[in-house]
C-alpha cells in the first residue's frame, strides 16, 4: 500500500522505503523540475509588460525556498548549470533592480540562451538516435 503526504500541495510518495541512490536520484529531478518551473514563471512574468517588479520578487522567493530545501545535488549537463547559475545571479541582482523594465529585455534574453541549452541537447539526441536505427 502506497502511503501519501502532502508537501506544496503536491502529492508524493512515502520515500521511506527507498534506498539512498532512488532517494537521491528523485531528489535531484524534483530540484531540476522546480529549476524549470521557476524559470518559466519568470519567462512569462518579464514576457507580460503589465507585471510588476514585486510580483516577479515574490514569486521568485517563492520558489527559490523549495530549491533551496533541495539544492545540494550534483548537477551534470550544461542546462542544468546554466539554469543555478541564472538563479543565483538573479538572486543577487534582483534587490538592485528599480525599474523591471529596465531589465525586462536583458532576463528575456538570457532565459531564451537557456532554453537554447535545452534544445540543444535535445536536439543531438534525436540526431544520434536516428542514426542508430
Amino acid at each position: 500500500m502506497v502511503k501519501y503526504t502532502h508537501v506544496y500541495n503536491h502529492k508524493i510518495k512515502d520515500n521511506s522505503n527507498k534506498t539512498e541512490s532512488q532517494l537521491a536520484k528523485f531528489k535531484r529531478q524534483k530540484c531540476i523540475n522546480l529549476m524549470e518551473k521557476l524559470l518559466k514563471n519568470l519567462f512569462k512574468m518579464f514576457r507580460d509588460e503589465s507585471t510588476w517588479l514585486e510580483s516577479i520578487q515574490k514569486r521568485f522567493l517563492i520558489l527559490k525556498a523549495k530549491i533551496d530545501s533541495l539544492w545540494k545535488i550534483w548537477l551534470h549537463s550544461n542546462y542544468n548549470k546554466a539554469m543555478k547559475k541564472y538563479i543565483d545571479d538573479f538572486e543577487q541582482k534582483i534587490s538592485l533592480v528599480q525599474n523591471i523594465d529596465d531589465v525586462r529585455q536583458e532576463h528575456l534574453t538570457l532565459l531564451n540562451r537557456i532554453q537554447k541549452i535545452k534544445n540543444e541537447s535535445l536536439y543531438k539526441k534525436d540526431k544520434h538516435q536516428k542514426k542508430h536505427h
